[in-house]
């Protein structure tokens, strides 16, 4: 995960994006990261689309989930998700909360979703449910009161997905922070598909879960991280829907408020100087 925070900016506005494309996200959902230095703080965009997402638009929010500098723009009204979860869980670097298609029949039915092919086994051995009616009765379905971010967070508890009966899900990376996210939620997304393909077929075996523990190793080795997060990212590219980086933005406009001298601006100047 970078240590500068430019860098680690650019970064977040990339991993929106690529989740867009890759279809865990779609006009709602939303990604964070843990501050680089400041683990008192979280970085999250405004509200916007995730596939829109640019560096200008990350902004920096306390664990309790308030913007350090007052916002010009409207705010994610679930962010308090990724507040608790991060005062929850010290060793979670990154968090994620969608609505994908491929999870959505598992949410709705109150199924749960097991690793059925070896890049599956990120995902851990199994998500938990958290319904919200439970402990709060009849709401929107939106988590946006701290009480209900709080208890998401407990019933995540130590694993790396929990399931939102009727809403959707979130996942958490941890050391490997967005690029370990990025790989967690597409592959639990894949493992979604397949599993439920498989039950149309009659049966869905998942892992055993020495399984689990070894293919789940593999999956989160660095070099594997990488290699797919370059192939997402090319992914990204060709569609044309690569974020802008923050630092190049800044350059281009310097550069374009100060143009070069042409060959006869030099001429007059040298013949100034005469």
């Amino acid at each position: 995960m970078p240590d500068n925070l430019s860098d680690l900016i650019d970064e977040l506005a990339l991993a929106n994006r690529i989740l867009a494309h890759e279809g865990v996200l779609d006009a709602f959902g939303h990604v964070s990261v843990r501050h680089p230095s400041d683990p008192r703080r979280y970085l999250l965009s405004r509200s916007r689309s995730p596939i829109l997402i640019e560096p200008d638009d990350i902004l920096q929010y306390t664990l309790d989930s308030a913007p350090v500098q007052p916002p010009n723009a409207h705010l994610y009204a679930e962010r308090v998700i990724h507040g608790c979860i991060y005062q929850a869980r010290g060793d979670v670097m990154a968090v994620c909360h969608h609505h994908a298609p491929a999870v959505m029949p598992f949410a709705i039915a109150g199924k749960p979703i097991l690793p059925v092919f070896h890049l599956g086994a990120a995902m851990g051995e199994h998500a938990p449910f958290w319904d919200q009616h439970d402990e709060f009765g009849d709401t929107n379905l939106l988590v946006v009161k701290q009480e209900e971010g709080h208890s998401l967070a407990r019933a995540l508890g130590p694993h790396s997905a929990v399931l939102m009966n009727r809403h959707g899900a979130t996942v958490v990376g941890g050391g490997g922070g967005l690029q370990e996210l990025v790989s967690r939620a597409i592959f639990m997304c894949q493992n979604a598909e397949y599993q439920l393909r498989a039950l149309m077929l009659g049966a869905a075996a998942p892992l055993h879960r020495g399984e689990i523990k070894l293919a789940g190793a593999i999956s989160l080795m660095p070099n594997v991280v990488t290699r797919t997060w370059e192939y997402w990212s090319m992914r990204l590219a060709a569609s044309g829907a690569t974020p802008p980086r923050r630092r190049a933005a800044k350059a281009s406009r310097g550069a374009a408020a100060k143009p070069a001298p042409t060959a006869s601006r030099k001429r007059n100047k040298a013949g100034n100087k005469r």
